[in-house]
């Protein structure tokens, strides 16, 4: 039997600096709806066009199909991810239960330089929202909330939210087609900072259910909407 071929540890971390690359262009592909939901995606087309082999097209689809942008068929190869109205309610009851928890953990302890770093990065929403830069919307949008739950103290909750992260850019994009003034989205974070500088938990809770709700509503009425 042959000996299996050496990998030195320089080219497997080139290998893999290059499966990270193919991933980020395919994700962001995914985002920027150049691959509709349902679209089946070439391997030999996209290593042509990326200018590398199958091998990292082929591994970049396997990692994000683990994190629920692709989905794979056998003997067919990859597919976008369509999003259900039922999975798109499951991701947002998810979310919901992470942010509110967060919030709820704020308003009875917030550290010092939080309000102030959020404050900041609805700034750069509002800025991005106003852009026509719906990649750099979506993910400025991710951002502010990301840095909501880090700023409760709790590694595990942050790590839960970061998992969930890649199908939260899937409903962003979403709400981005459904909803009627995106620039209304990144001014509605405004509440939930309001509702963090009074210290009140119930204003806080209804402050993070009303903001995910509406998200929410828009989307999954909307994917209801189209397939009438």
């Amino acid at each position: 039997m042959p000996a299996s071929p050496v990998v030195t540890p320089a080219a497997f971390i080139q290998q893999r600096n290059l499966v990270d690359q193919v991933a980020d262009y395919l994700t962001q592909a995914i985002i920027g709806q150049r691959f509709a939901p349902g679209e089946r995606l070439s391997e030999v087309q996209l290593a042509r066009d990326l200018g590398v082999s199958r091998a990292p097209v082929r591994e970049a689809a396997r990692l994000l199909e683990s994190r629920g942008l692709l989905v794979s068929q056998p003997r067919r190869g990859f597919f976008v991810r369509a999003l259900d109205a039922g999975e798109l309610a499951d991701i947002f009851d998810l979310r919901l239960c992470l942010e509110r928890h967060a919030m709820e953990r704020l308003a009875g302890s917030c550290p010092s330089g939080a309000l102030p770093a959020l404050r900041r990065q609805v700034e750069v929403l509002c800025e991005a929202s106003g852009s026509g830069d719906e990649s750099r919307r979506i993910e400025a949008d991710l951002a502010f909330h990301r840095l909501l739950i880090a700023s409760a103290g709790n590694r595990r909750l942050l790590r839960t939210f970061d998992d969930l992260a890649h199908e939260l850019r899937l409903c962003i994009t979403l709400i981005t087609k459904t909803h009627e003034a995106p620039d209304s989205i990144a001014e509605s974070h405004h509440l939930l900072l309001d509702a963090l500088a009074s210290g009140d938990a119930p204003r806080c809770r209804e402050a993070i259910d009303y903001h995910i709700g509406v998200a929410r509503d828009y989307v999954v009425q909307g994917i209801e909407g189209a397939r009438e």
